[in-house]
């Protein structure tokens, strides 16, 4: 059978575009067939481009032939269509629309291609397709108007990061994909070399390296929003591979990093949502956030601080506390406002198991009332200090304590996830809030257990700071690093730091690490010639556009905001990859098949 081919008809506009304004104008607009309504005397269709929707009408005794033939296909069929624009009656007007107040009065249509039965209705209140099948068939997940904004934000949000950073004089330079294999951090994704056996590239983490290179090389301000990444296991906030915001500054201290940064995200939010939103953004240290809210990356949209009980527990004679105390650990409480009667012994017993699988023995708690403690510690604390520890505390009537005791970063943690888990479970922040911070000061190193040795807490190129730089020699666990992190509402959108640019301190560092200087020099070697020849002090940030995105969107996890994004376990349902590589492709790779067991 001969295939029949359909001329594409120009367009004048787009579907979301006509107004009153073009009404008595011809016009030409192609899209899906998004609905198709005949309510007897008319034929109704909404029809449906990247722009929006228009509604096109259709009279089945003036034009019979073309009402069969539309009423013949299914809907998200693409069509042409040639007609008039036509102001709408005043009580057929739809609000709702950009376009409601017009519709177009078809004299021509064309049929570019029919589609099939679909596997899910094209509707924002889609309910009986479940997440799998819409990441099968993500692309028409995408015609969903819902769907398809989020990507339209997305796109927004970069656009405004590109004109801001350029305004500020940031060149748009690409570094390479294939690159050398430097397992520092996160898991690498491997590339085997085809022209070299028994080697391969790896695919990066980020740019980090060479952008700190273009610094040496004499470019002043760089930016790149850049692919990355990483092996690593997935969740809400984690894809195999993401999109960063890559930036690096020529004689850079930490304060112009953040001063640079305060005024780019400021533009971006702001323009965005087309008002201010927000103004300066607050900056906290770690060892603060740490103290306060048990998170390095704290959501401060609300309150229900830490506070430290470490002296009075000295006095509680309970056995889990005192055990904590005399291995050198602390006592932490946290007060929930007003919930006594919310706090059943269901409840307490989920956070009890949730304090163990955060490493801690078990949750202390007292419920407030008018003669003393509602609590399993009540026998363990005279009523003088209950008192003494309320009036720390600031507690009243009504009001639950939790209590954590063990190692300092364990029982901050663990105080630090209740935190958060009692602001979901008590709804105590709006997704339209946004709370940004800067966190600073962070620790630069700190030990592996495993390995019996230091770690960098964000890479091994992370200057310490200057005051600091002695304790590498007598206590390295003391060190401060450069660093900063960008912060909103409990996600980490972004990290960066000044770097090391004298030779001789990153060689430290990296002997620090527990590197020798053979493997310094078969994995850094590049990077220490080069800086000993001319190397700028420098810093920057990489910013997360998919988080960024998330937040500014108010989505649930980062693969909303992407256009074909992968599952938590790394795999394209819609092109079901990864897929098995043939024995042709493994032997030019050098590789060989796994065996089967």
């Amino acid at each position: 059978m001969a295939l029949k081919h359909t001329p594409v008809w120009q367009r004048t506009h787009l579907c979301g575009t006509l107004t009153s304004a073009h009404v008595g104008h011809s016009v030409t607009v192609n899209g899906w067939m998004a609905k198709n309504r005949n309510l007897g005397g008319l034929l109704f269709v909404d029809l449906r481009d990247q722009s929006g929707k228009i509604q096109v009408v259709l009279n089945p005794e003036h034009q019979p032939a073309l009402c069969q033939q539309l009423e013949s296909i299914r809907p998200e069929s693409v069509l042409g269509i040639r007609g008039t624009v036509v102001l709408r009656p005043n009580d057929m007007q739809n609000t709702s629309m950009a376009t409601g107040q017009v519709e177009v009065h078809v004299t021509e249509l064309q049929v570019y291609s029919a589609s099939e039965v679909l596997p899910f209705a094209i509707s924002d209140n889609l309910t009986e397709a479940s997440d799998t099948l819409r990441m099968q068939y993500r692309y028409l997940d995408l015609r969903r108007d819902s769907v398809k904004e989020k990507i339209l934000h997305r796109i927004r949000i970069a656009q405004l990061f590109r004109q801001s950073l350029e305004k500020l004089g940031f060149l748009d330079i690409e570094t390479p994909y294939l690159y050398k294999s430097t397992p520092e951090g996160a898991r690498e994704f491997l590339v085997p070399s085809r022209m070299h056996a028994g080697s391969g590239y790896a695919l990066p983490q980020s740019p980090q390296l060479f952008k700190q290179l273009l610094m040496v090389s004499g470019f002043d301000r760089y930016y790149q929003i850049v692919r990355c990444f990483r092996d690593e296991d997935l969740r809400a906030d984690r894809q195999p591979e993401f999109t960063q915001i890559d930036c690096e500054i020529s004689f850079a201290t930490q304060p112009l990093v953040l001063e640079i940064f305060d005024t780019v995200i400021q533009h971006m939010v702001n323009t965005f949502y087309g008002k201010e939103k927000i103004q300066t953004i607050p900056r906290i240290t770690y060892q603060y956030a740490m103290d306060t809210y048990g998170s390095d990356k704290p959501d401060t949209r609300f309150g229900l601080h830490l506070q430290d009980l470490t002296s009075l527990a000295r006095r509680i004679e309970f056995v889990g506390f005192q055990t904590a105390l005399t291995q050198g650990g602390i006592v932490n409480a946290l007060v929930v406002p007003g919930q006594a009667e919310w706090f059943s012994r269901k409840r307490l017993d989920a956070y009890t198991e949730l304090a163990k699988q955060h490493g801690l023995t078990g949750l202390g708690w007292a419920k407030i009332q008018a003669d003393g403690w509602q609590s399993p510690l009540g026998k363990f604390c005279s009523p003088e200090l209950q008192g003494e520890i309320g009036h720390q505390l600031g507690t009243q009537v009504g009001d639950v304590i939790l209590f954590a005791a063990g190692p300092w970063k364990t029982t901050k943690t663990a105080l630090g996830t209740f935190r958060n888990a009692l602001a979901k479970d008590l709804s105590l922040t709006k997704v339209e809030e946004l709370a940004f911070l800067w966190v600073t000061d962070f620790p630069a190193f700190e030990w592996d257990e495993t390995h019996s040795r230091w770690a960098a807490c964000h890479h091994p190129f992370t200057s310490p700071q200057l005051q600091d730089i002695p304790l590498l020699d007598t206590d390295p666990g003391r060190v401060r690093a450069s660093a900063y992190d960008l912060v909103c509402n409990g996600f980490e959108l972004g990290g960066g730091s000044i770097r090391i640019h004298q030779p001789d301190l990153q060689e430290k560092v990296f002997a620090l690490l527990g590197l020798s200087p053979e493997e310094t020099e078969q994995k850094f070697g590049f990077l220490l010639r080069a800086l000993k020849m001319g190397a700028p002090p420098h810093g920057g940030i990489a910013l997360g556009l998919d988080r960024i995105a998330m937040i500014l969107t108010g989505s649930d996890a980062i693969r909303d905001v992407i256009p074909f994004p992968k599952t938590q376990r790394g795999t394209c349902l819609l092109t079901g990859s990864p897929s098995p590589l043939s024995p042709t492709a493994l032997a030019e790779l050098h590789l060989q098949p796994k065996a089967t067991p």
